[in-house]
């Protein structure tokens, strides 16, 4: 899995139904090895940013744009690092992994290397970059229209019927704009790519093992680095892992978030039915079973009647608010305002302002970025429009919440460039160096399914449960247990011994 919006983004659009089968390997089982180029040098310059570390550097990383021909066209991958301020202290270089696909290495570094230090105590030289296709590296386009990468439109929500005409619609039209417009470049944007592009980094930095904190999506980067390089790998955190099945990736992980808002509602119903809330005017309801019905209540009205916004030409409408209350459950820190949100729509002249995230379409390629990897690691299912209304309907009679997006179709299901590698089946072989480390009530990797990454990694891994809910927990939902031990692993190696859990 990040800064709000790409969390929102994450694993982010939603859909699909059920699986083409393929069949599960390891990356160096899948492809002859082929020629290195040489490690570039990094020019490193001052690059200090608001709100971040004014130590902070950047440089662009060369890496061949297909490595299958290492030494032909080259893409820019944009790095980040703050050097340890304690040289006496340090043992090597942390990387730390965005979520998404979408996020910012360099943004999340930048968000959260002051804290780090601190934690770390100059432990590590702090590193990260942009994946291909996003921030400072190398993008590619795909031309979609403005409306078609509203965050309402990328995230697949049918209709308000429930009807999914124009989703497929719009999924055709989409994988058809990036095959006519994003070429060799948009399809290099993979997970496989920043796996290797990360060893590439490894390489320019005189590395010979990295130390991770992947989040998120930033978890599948990081153990499909260790399954494909265990000898590179030193102390690897796995925070917010999704299920790593080779066969689904990414479809998987987005029909996981129908379970994982229902996990995590009852903490905001508990906290939007306190009596606390009064004296702020944020109490929605007398008891925490009545908050569900509320809202069920909003989302219809909004489908029936879209409110006008502050943001003009944009109304907030029923999908509007679905989205608003998914990406809410991400932080605790969010419920505020969305329960202001959701008390000021009572009155009907109420004109509400849009969450930034949902008053203006993605950049062009933004979008693609995130499309383009979702859809080039691993085939997606065709079938018949009734087949696939059927998985939406019933998913939405399971999980009202979130009303069917989760299988809903996507331009995978069009795509129109077939994978050129099997995924990496995640197994246990390799050193017994993984912290994972998992919210009870995560809305976006459920702890349910994290247990499938705890499976495949076996041995090599230890589990510590947080009990709370939200996603994204070392230095991220104030859990002060869950970042003690993340700290310890990190700067002295100790892990709990067996599988364990933090009090909230």
């Amino acid at each position: 899995m990040t800064n709000s919006r790409n969390k929102a983004l994450l694993l982010a659009l939603s859909a699909a139904a059920a699986a083409t089968a393929l069949t599960a390997a390891t990356l160096p089982a899948q492809a002859a090895p082929v020629p290195r180029a040489e490690a570039p040098a990094l020019g490193w310059h001052p690059c200090a940013k608001p709100g971040g570390p004014a130590t902070q550097e950047c440089a662009d990383l060369p890496v061949p744009l297909d490595y299958d021909d290492p030494t032909g066209p080259q893409v820019k991958v944009a790095v980040s690092r703050i050097r340890s301020d304690r040289p006496q202290a340090r043992r090597g270089t942390l990387l730390v992994i965005p979520g998404g696909p979408g996020g910012s290495g360099v943004q999340r570094l930048t968000q959260k290397g002051a804290a780090l230090q601190q934690q770390l105590g100059g432990a590590y030289d702090l590193v990260a970059f942009d994946p291909r296709g996003v921030g400072g590296s190398t993008t590619a386009s795909c031309r979609l229209a403005p409306e078609d990468r509203y965050l309402t439109a990328l995230r697949s929500w049918p209709a308000p019927d429930g009807d999914i005409t124009e989703n497929l619609a719009r999924a055709r039209r989409t994988a058809e704009a990036c095959a006519r417009n994003g070429g060799p470049v948009l399809r290099s944007f993979t997970t496989a790519n920043q796996v290797r592009d990360t060893d590439r980094l490894r390489a320019a930095l005189g590395e010979r093992k990295l130390s991770a904190w992947g989040v998120s999506y930033g978890t599948y980067v990081g153990a499909v680095y260790a399954q494909t390089h265990p000898d590179r790998t030193d102390r690897w955190v796995l925070d917010s892992s999704g299920d790593p099945d080779p066969k689904r990736v990414a479809r998987g992980w987005l029909a996981n978030m129908a379970q994982g808002s229902d996990d995590r509602f009852p903490d905001f119903a508990a906290w939007a039915a306190h009596p606390d809330r009064d004296k702020d005017g944020l109490r929605l309801a007398q008891h925490p079973e009545d908050v569900e019905p509320l809202l069920l209540s909003l989302f219809a009205s909004l489908d029936r009647t879209p409110r006008p916004s502050t943001t003009p030409g944009v109304p907030l409408t029923g999908n509007g608010l679905r989205q608003a209350l998914q990406n809410t459950l991400y932080s605790d820190s969010a419920f505020p305002a969305f329960a202001r949100l959701a008390a000021a729509l009572r009155d009907p002249a109420h004109t509400p302002a849009l969450p930034p995230e949902l008053a203006r379409p993605l950049r062009d390629e933004d979008a693609a970025q995130l499309v383009a990897v979702l859809c080039n690691d691993v085939a997606w299912p065709g079938g018949s429009q009734a087949d696939r209304q059927r998985a939406v309907d019933e998913d939405r009679a399971r999980h009202p919440l979130t009303a069917g997006m989760p299988v809903n179709v996507l331009p995978c299901s069009f795509w129109k460039d077939t994978p050129r590698r099997k995924p990496t089946k995640i197994t246990n072989h390799g050193p017994s160096g993984v912290l994972m480390i998992q919210s009870r009530r995560d809305p976006s990797t459920p702890h349910s399914k994290s247990l499938k990454m705890r499976e495949a990694l076996g041995d090599r891994a230890v589990l510590v449960t947080v009990e709370q809910g939200g996603h994204g927990v070392y230095l991220g939902n104030g859990n002060a247990c869950g970042d003690r031990t993340v700290t310890r692993f990190l700067t002295t190696g100790e892990r709990p011994a067996r599988d364990t859990s933090c009090p909230n």
